[in-house]
């Protein structure tokens, strides 16, 4: 049973499920998957998924929506990639949360400050299934808002893909002990804030069918 989640629900619009609501957002239980609407952001993706796990058992999570891509990846609108890591960019210092000398989570004797992996025996499952490439995805509260500072923070963290939720979703897969993966679709070139430049509906037409296959696995 698949644990999905999405930052809003205009990005499950083909989701079909007897409906509920759970911290006043969206949810439905469907045939081998239940989905959770998180609400945008990282703090709103973290306690979704935390409070969710806190009452049930959740057996693997995928998180998926859209994403800006960063210049030079090669990600036009409606690609679609498996994260395999995810950077939270803004926590600490602009060079990281490593300087300071504190981890952000630390579990066992591994301490992790902005690098968070998804579970990689799940991710690449889906990337050898799906055909997908797997990349890092950046994660801020603050999306890049142009086109310099979009390359500016890819060039500093190796990141080829830019969202507000998939860290928070990572370091709380890393905390709570859940098989984790993350499925992003291209909408927009990172730091285009332009709406006529993003391609939304063809982004969630591209999730639809990832979905598809992998609830059919």
């Amino acid at each position: 049973m698949w644990l999905l989640l999405s930052p809003t629900a205009l990005e499950a619009p083909f989701l079909r499920g007897e409906p509920f609501t759970f911290l006043g957002r969206k949810g439905l239980r469907g045939e081998g998957f239940l989905y959770l609407e998180t609400g945008i952001g990282k703090v709103n993706a973290a306690l979704t998924l935390a409070a969710w796990a806190g009452q049930n058992p959740v057996e693997k999570a995928l998180l998926f929506g859209i994403a800006g891509a960063y210049p030079g990846t090669g990600l036009a609108p409606g690609a679609v990639v498996l994260v395999g890591e995810e950077v939270e960019a803004d926590l600490g210092l602009k060079a990281g949360l490593e300087p300071l000398g504190f981890p952000a989570l630390q579990v066992g004797e591994r301490r992790y400050y902005n690098r968070f992996p998804l579970d990689p025996g799940l991710t690449q499952e889906l990337a050898q299934a799906l055909g997908l490439k797997v990349v890092v995805g950046l994660t801020r509260d603050l999306v890049s808002e142009g086109p310099e500072e979009a390359e500016a923070l890819a060039r500093q963290w190796g990141a080829q893909v830019e969202s507000m939720e998939g860290a928070a979703f990572a370091r709380a897969c890393l905390a709570l002990g859940v098989r984790g993966a993350e499925l992003r679709a291209i909408s927009n070139p990172a730091g285009v804030r332009d709406k006529r430049a993003w391609r939304v509906r063809e982004a969630v037409g591209a999730l639809e069918e990832a979905l598809g296959r992998i609830l059919k696995e």
